[in-house]
């Protein structure tokens, strides 16, 4: 009998958030302790020097947190997901780049009252005259790049390398942009508070990123040792990379996580790309399956034995940690079916209680037909094969051969007693709303749906 396992802590998810928003609360307090209010009821000049003021250290404090939530802290990552750590990401970054703007706004104008002169002029002062700014516009030119790259239209007309290369930026863009206020903000060079304050903000996010960014990826890499053992081709468009290396065992991986790899195959590795753990990790074997999408995973199918292989995770949380009964169904479409089966391969449950919904767009595009098949035989899994084109004129996530079946309806059907069952989805992402929004219109629990998206 399957066992039951914890729900995810909610509080450790607030206690998160209440940090980050503690750390801009903090930073106000120290603007008003700074004469930040009594600056707003002076004259023109320094009620805009100050909002100025203001909106830079929020800015830079958001610029830290989004660091630090670059940093893929394995804690920070197991308690949102990757999608949800995508979504805050990025929204901490819209944020962080407006409040840029406004500081660049408010502090030129500002000053320009002042001293009685046109923006042009005062621009060019500031460049000259104050040290650092001329790195922190350099670095403000390269968080554009960064935020423009992020808008939802950009990132669909790149290919994932090139959006993740333009997205190292941004720790161009901080690096550039926080100096000055080291050398010239009054905010930090007047009070030994605020310098202890920032210093520490400063180490966190930067120890973050070396930590867990660089070092524990390098070590792992070291340690393990991993390389490729073979290449073999599922389909025409679909390749499985199996490798082997030392202890694989003392990963700290899950079925149902993934890496960033990197193949030192030649040029371009050292562009990673996300790929799922297709069947459970073992001692002496790990393996991914991907799709030929255009974004560097068709190198794979020209991967050779003995390419060696750099690894950087694991990440993702859709795993059995966040089960909360014993029977299981997976959702899949596609590519997603290779978490879907390393999780009905590894995951605790009794024979009759797991079912597989498997979507594809022919009976020559299901993936590992045969080793599901086989252990559904020996496990006890009952698998439904969704083949076909889609239900035209209709978001769905059924197959025009269902068309007479509501998308609730038809999951109620192919899961019966589907409130009583953990639900795993994976697979595009419309197509993972379509099937999510079926299980919970057909009564599932939303505590017991599980999915998260590669989003980027």
């Amino acid at each position: 009998m399957a066992t039951r396992v914890r729900p995810a802590r909610q509080w450790w998810r607030h206690a998160i958030a209440a940090a980050c928003w503690t750390t801009s609360l903090a930073v106000a307090l120290l603007w008003v302790r700074g004469q930040g209010l009594q600056g707003l009821l002076n004259s023109q000049s320094s009620a805009l020097i100050s909002l100025g003021r203001l909106t830079g250290l929020i800015a830079s404090d958001l610029l830290l947190i989004q660091v630090f939530l670059m940093a893929r802290v394995p804690a920070i990552e197991r308690t949102y997901g990757q999608d949800e750590l995508a979504r805050r990401h990025r929204l901490v970054g819209f944020w962080s780049f407006n409040l840029i703007v406004a500081h660049i706004v408010l502090t030129t104008f500002g000053y320009a009252v002042g001293d009685g002169t046109d923006i042009v002029h005062q621009t060019w002062s500031l460049l000259t005259n104050y040290g650092g700014v001329l790195l922190a516009v350099a670095g403000t030119g390269a968080l554009t790049v960064v935020t423009i790259t992020s808008i939802r239209l950009s990132r669909r007309a790149l290919r994932y390398e090139s959006w993740h290369l333009l997205h190292l930026y941004a720790y161009v863009g901080v690096g550039l942009a926080l100096p000055h206020q080291i050398w010239t903000g009054n905010d930090f060079i007047s009070s030994g508070a605020a310098r202890a304050y920032w210093w520490t903000l400063y180490a966190v996010a930067a120890g973050s990123v070396l930590v867990y960014r660089v070092a524990l990826p390098l070590w792992r890499t070291l340690r393990h040792g991993l390389t490729v053992t073979s290449v073999v081709r599922e389909s025409p468009d679909v390749v499985t990379v199996r490798m082997g290396g030392r202890g694989l065992g003392r990963l700290p991986v899950q079925a149902g996580q993934f890496f960033i790899w990197r193949f030192l195959d030649g040029p371009g590795w050292s562009r990673g790309n996300p790929y799922s753990l297709s069947a459970a990790p073992r001692n002496d074997r790990i393996q991914i399956t991907a799709k030929d999408l255009g974004d560097g995973s068709a190198r794979l199918a020209e991967l050779r034995p003995g390419t060696r292989v750099l690894l950087e995770g694991p990440y993702g949380r859709l795993t059995g940690e966040q089960r909360v009964g014993s029977k299981v169904a997976m959702l899949a479409c596609g590519i997603g079916i290779t978490p879907m089966r390393a999780l009905l391969e590894d995951l605790p449950y009794a024979p009759g209680d797991a079912v597989l919904v498997y979507r594809a767009r022919s009976d020559r595009d299901l993936v590992f037909r045969s080793e599901l098949e086989r252990l559904a035989k020996r496990r006890g899994i009952t698998i439904h094969y969704l083949t076909g084109p889609r239900i035209p004129g209709r978001d769905s996530w059924l197959p025009a051969a269902a068309a007479q079946w509501s998308d609730a309806d038809a999951l109620r059907r192919l899961v019966p007693g589907l409130k009583a069952y953990d639900v795993f989805v994976c697979g595009p992402d419309a197509w993972m709303e379509a099937a999510a929004a079926a299980a919970v219109a057909a009564g599932l629990p939303p505590e017991q749906l599980h999915q998260e998206r590669f989003r980027w």
